[in-house]
């Protein structure tokens, strides 16, 4: 043992053990991609990729021969060196580079030894793949957008016999038609928004003129506002949910949508209905909530091929998915339902924890089934 004496001139101090080789960065560009990977090693690790090139490009790390993807850098800018965090096991991999205006480039394959586990690594979904869910999903839109104007027209029609009862038994069942359709949204446009949109940011808020749709006949028909001012309203609701069902006939549902939506739906749901802020008179969010986790199952639903074979929490996706939804019909006593602010507290805390479990669940979805390009 080599020992350190202070205090004597003939002390012996032990030498710093060598220091490892600095890792060189990765380099990413379509004529050099994958070079400059000195040291591979299996585990846990943080590689370095550097963008050689002359414009922005997306790198991925995969499997060699089978491509399934350990982990990727988006929008990876000339001259830019960016970390990339990954774990490995013992095998072959490469670097795909993917340059603006390129075709993908595999680098020089890499052999990786030792005994360390390696992380997931997710089988890559291209457009193509994505056409089938897409259309799918674009044929159950255009079903919902039948029977949206169906219900629409029924809520027109009491509001001009002036039967404001009848117009408050409508409404909802009009606007849950709406809201099962929450993947299709980017596709519906300034439509979208004259049909459901809430009034916070307008500038008069909920007496702005700007402010249409089903919460502007919400707040009226729940706060006391008389037929004649409702009708104008009404007319113009049920003439935007016409023309959006005429238009998505020659609209495209854009495929990488769905992936994104299957997620985004629930956390909308959860920062506008499970909290009330949606509520507008009538104490029917929940009821809401209950329609967004069915537009959120049908997108699961169509994506599922795709999922199945990449997903291992799919099946516990399943389960939350049928837990939230009992949590909020258990709310519903015929043809009312429990608003939010009257949930008892072991209510809400039951669902809020299962949609929080649902949405941690649902999140994966958006990266395994976004669209990349491999050829």
């Amino acid at each position: 043992m080599i020992l350190l004496v202070t205090g004597c001139s003939d002390a012996r101090v032990a030498a710093p053990p060598p220091a490892a080789p600095a890792e060189a960065a990765i380099q990413v560009s379509p004529s050099h991609c994958g070079e400059g990977w000195t040291h591979p090693r299996a585990g846990d690790q943080t590689l370095l990729l550097s963008n050689t090139g002359t414009v922005a490009a997306e790198a991925y790390l995969v499997d060699v021969p089978g491509g399934a993807v350990h982990a990727e850098l988006e929008g990876l800018a000339p001259g830019v060196t960016r970390a990339m965090r990954v774990s490995l096991g013992p095998g072959t991999y490469a670097v795909r580079c993917l340059a603006e205006g390129a075709d993908p480039v595999v680098g020089p394959a890499v052999r990786v030894s030792g005994s360390a586990p390696g992380g997931p690594a997710v089988a890559p979904v291209t457009y193509n793949d994505l056409y089938d869910p897409a259309a799918a999903y674009q044929s159950y839109v255009a079903d919902g957008l039948r029977g949206l104007v169906s219900r629409t027209a029924a809520l027109t029609r009491a509001v001009d016999r002036g039967d404001l009862p009848a117009a408050r038994k409508a409404w909802l069942p009009a606007h849950l038609a709406y809201e099962r359709l929450g993947a299709a949204y980017g596709t519906f446009g300034d439509l979208g928004d004259a049909i459901d949109e809430l009034p916070a940011g307008l500038p008069a808020g909920v007496r702005d003129k700007g402010f249409t749709g089903f919460h502007r006949m919400e707040y009226g028909l729940w706060h006391g506002e008389p037929a004649r001012s409702l009708k104008p309203v009404a007319h113009r609701l049920d003439h935007d949910v016409k023309a959006l069902e005429a238009g998505f006939a020659d609209e495209r549902l854009e495929p990488s949508d769905l992936p994104l939506r299957a997620h985004e739906i629930l956390e909308d749901t959860l920062e506008f209905q499970l909290t009330g802020r949606a509520d507008l008179g009538s104490g029917t969010t929940l009821a809401t909530a209950s329609a967004n986790v069915e537009g959120t199952r049908k997108a699961v639903d169509v994506l599922r091929p795709l999922l199945r074979p990449r997903y291992p929490g799919l099946a516990e996706t399943d389960r939350l998915l049928g837990r939230v939804g009992e949590l909020l019909g258990a709310q519903r006593h015929g043809d009312r339902w429990t608003p939010v602010s009257d949930l008892a507290p072991a209510d809400r805390e039951a669902l809020d924890g299962a949609v929080g479990a649902l949405l941690e669940r649902l999140a994966p979805i958006a990266v395994i089934a976004f669209p990349r390009r491999t050829s």
